[in-house]
């Protein structure tokens, strides 16, 4: 009865169209617990989550640390005056300065990935005084107004346009595409150290050194969004760690709160900074950077550095994907390539509608993967950084056996 009225809700109240979905893909239940790298349904059943809620639970469910840090806040002040100093956010500031790369000094605190994004467009704007700005095709960046814009997927943007003006999108990967377009009234390039749910697609080695040149030259910034590579998801704190290089702006949210609490931020170098140092006020933000959500950041932080995470996501990442090549190399019809960094891996398929199969496959088997939303033929994984190789070893053989299955009638998908 709980479950029949938790979709009759959402069929009256939220999206008939969403109640469909989540039917058809075999998800006919309610989650109602969850902790490290496990769901809990109304019925009991637990599910393998290597979703990890599109990025955001580094640290698995309910890490220990992070739900002290938080219940801490809210037992003492859980929201901001407004007008009195922040100590939760101060903290987090410097513990970001210390951990960014290059000369990123300075933060903005959000609630969501899209909203650093657009802070970091307007600031870009605001440092440079130019309006010009260069995406990548297939990006992924958001879908509020300017963060759209810069995404570069046709099926998001077109029913809300016309967006905003002066947005190029050049080929991913391609430095000669983005040669061709970058010149001195260019504000910003922003890009996706490897972009998500275009299909986890890692740029050529040295793509990012490029381009950070070609800014150089023109007198643009370099705007990195780690909206879901950031924070320890590729092995690194950030993913333009890969390559040493230093953006002008990056963009964090998703693992920053640790999957308890929703927070983001932007991050400038003292120079880009200026403009809102001299009016502090352009940009505002009421609930942003208030005490539980820097308290769960904090507390992030503090715990990936202590748990090793860095390295464990290395190590375990690599794991998983030899094991996904593994599979790949003994189904090829199904299975085209595997691809990532860390614990950000892609499984691309060989035709669309393997994907919907390998989901319904997976969750009959209690473990919960998704598609990217630019690439239905991407199924993505992102587990948690502390997941056990046992566990991935259980992901694996459910996984082997998904596929082996698919591969059987893939002619007629």
């Amino acid at each position: 009865m709980y479950v029949e009225e938790t979709i009759g809700k959402y069929e009256k109240f939220v999206n008939p169209a969403l109640a469909r979905l989540f039917r058809f893909m075999g998800l006919s239940s309610v989650e109602t617990t969850a902790q490290g790298w496990t769901i809990t349904d109304s019925t009991g059943r637990q599910f393998i989550d290597c979703l990890g809620g599109y990025g955001m639970f580094c640290l698995g469910h309910r890490h220990p640390k992070v739900v002290e840090a938080v219940k801490e806040a809210l037992d003492t002040m859980p929201m901001c005056g407004e007008v009195l100093f922040n100590r939760p956010m101060a903290d987090l500031a410097e513990r970001i300065a210390e951990i960014a790369p290059g000369d990123l000094q300075y933060s903005f605190f959000v609630n969501s990935g899209t909203e650093a994004v657009e802070g970091a467009l307007k600031l870009a704007r605001l440092a440079t005084g130019r309006k010009k700005y260069i995406a990548a095709k297939n990006s992924f960046h958001g879908k509020t107004y300017g963060s759209l814009t810069a995404t570069g997927r046709e099926l998001f943007r077109k029913p809300f346009e016309p967006l905003l003006q002066s947005f190029t999108h050049v080929d991913f990967g391609s430095i000669d595409s983005l040669a061709e377009v970058l010149d001195e009234e260019t504000a910003a390039v922003i890009l996706e150290p490897i972009q998500g749910e275009g299909g986890i697609i890692v740029p050529p080695a040295g793509y990012l050194k490029e381009v950070r040149k070609l800014c150089t030259q023109a007198g643009a910034l370099l705007i990195a969004d780690e909206v879901q590579t950031g924070i320890g998801r590729t092995g690194k704190w950030f993913g333009v760690d890969h390559e040493e290089v230093a953006p002008d702006i990056m963009a964090l949210a998703k693992a920053l709160g640790g999957g308890i609490m929703p927070i983001g931020a932007f991050v400038g170098t003292p120079e880009v900074w200026q403009s809102l140092i001299e009016a502090p006020f352009l940009h505002t933000s009421t609930f942003g950077g208030n005490q539980m959500a820097c308290a769960a950041g904090l507390a992030t932080l503090k715990v990936i550095k202590e748990e090793d995470l860095l390295a464990r996501a290395t190590v375990s990442g690599s794991y998983l994907l030899a094991g996904l090549e593994e599979i790949r190399s003994d189904y090829p019809a199904v299975i085209r390539e595997v691809r990532g960094r860390g614990m950000m891996i892609g499984i691309e398929l060989t035709k669309e509608g393997a994907g919907g199969m390998l989901m319904s496959l997976m969750i009959e088997s209690s473990i919960l993967i998704a598609y990217t939303l630019n690439n239905p033929k991407v199924i993505r994984m992102e587990p948690p950084l502390t997941m056990p190789i046992a566990i991935i070893d259980r992901v694996l053989e459910a996984l082997r056996v998904a596929v082996q299955k698919t591969d059987e009638i893939i002619e007629d998908l």
